[in-house]
C-alpha cells in the first residue's frame, strides 16, 4: 500500500512530498489505531509478534514521516523520511 492510500483510509488531510505519496509501506498500518494532535498524527499497531510499529505523520517538519518500530527485547528500528528522496535517515538503537 502506498502512503496516499493509506492517507485517504485514515482521512488524513495532509499534504507530503510527491515522492512520500508514493512510498509504499507494509499494510500491517491499516489495523493500526490513528491518534493526532494539531496537525501531526501517530498510527500506532501491535502484531502477534508483540513488535510495535509506529508510523509519525508531521507535514510541517524537515521529517514529515517517520516509522519506528519496537522489537520485543526493546530494541529500536526505523526510517525517517525527508522532504526529497535522497534524504533518509536510519533509525538503529539497540
Amino acid at each position: 500500500m502506498i502512503l496516499k492510500e493509506l492517507l485517504e483510509y485514515f482521512n488524513i488531510p495532509a499534504t507530503f512530498p510527491d515522492y512520500l505519496m508514493e512510498q509504499t509501506f507494509n499494510k500491517v498500518f491499516l489495523d493500526g489505531e490513528l491518534s493526532h494532535v494539531g496537525n501531526n498524527y501517530t498510527i500506532s499497531v501491535t502484531t502477534r509478534q508483540d513488535v510495535t510499529h509506529q508510523m509519525f505523520l508531521k507535514p510541517a517538519e524537515a521529517y514529515p514521516l517517520t516509522i519506528l518500530s519496537e522489537l520485543p527485547n526493546g530494541s529500536l528500528n526505523g526510517m525517517k523520511f525527508g522532504l526529497t528522496p535522497d534524504d533518509v535517515v536510519y533509525i538503529n538503537k539497540l
